[in-house]
């Protein structure tokens, strides 16, 4: 506030240097005398018009070279260091982009050899799940066939042994058959007492 009043003062005693004076009449003087002086006013002020004019272009830029040089150091100070700062920001995130399409490219790079790994991995698994399923499914063959194996040998041994019963009552049946067709009265006496003796 105080500068911009300052020039202001300034710029109007410039503007008073730089104008020319009429002539004015004065109170109690003669008008000869007055025309006399406005006529060297007059002259002064023509005769001096260019270097006025010059002496007052040399003290307004003077004034502002003054209160550019004072304000304008500091405005294009801070306007570069902005311009620079935000360079080094525009910079810095050219920097992180390059770095982040560089990893970009690389893993698609690598994208294949991960491919082909995760096949080899998920073919050795399904190889191994096979091995698995082949093998329990072997011991459950191995089981039922063994338990087939013992039910046969069971069943064997049993129908064996009803033939076994089934042959000796048919002996039995063909053996009382014979007895009775070769028994005799006689013969029954003759083992009752034979039974009798041994008794006793």
């Amino acid at each position: 506030m105080k500068r911009a009043l300052l020039f202001l003062t300034m710029c109007g005693m410039l503007f008073l240097v730089a104008r020319p004076m009429p002539a004015q009449e004065h109170e109690g003087k003669p008008e000869a005398a007055g025309a006399a002086k406005s006529e060297k006013e007059e002259s002064f002020a023509e005769k001096h018009e260019t270097e006025l004019k010059i002496a007052n272009f040399a003290i307004l830029a003077l004034l502002l070279g003054y209160f550019l040089g004072k304000n304008a150091g500091p405005f294009f100070a801070g306007r570069s260091a902005s311009i620079r700062k935000d360079l080094d920001d525009s910079l810095k995130q050219s920097q992180e982009a390059q770095a982040r399409a560089a990893a970009v490219e690389q893993r698609i790079s690598q994208l294949e050899s991960e491919i082909a790994a995760l096949r080899a991995e998920s073919e050795k698994e399904l190889q191994a799940e096979g091995d698995r399923v082949a093998k329990h499914t072997a011991e459950e063959i191995a089981k039922i066939q063994s338990h087939a194996e013992q039910e046969i040998a069971s069943a064997g041994k049993a129908a064996r042994m009803e033939l076994r019963r089934h042959a000796a009552e048919l002996a039995m049946t063909l053996a009382e058959a014979k007895v009775r067709d070769r028994m005799t009265s006689e013969a029954q006496e003759s083992l009752v007492k034979g039974f009798v003796q041994n008794l006793q």
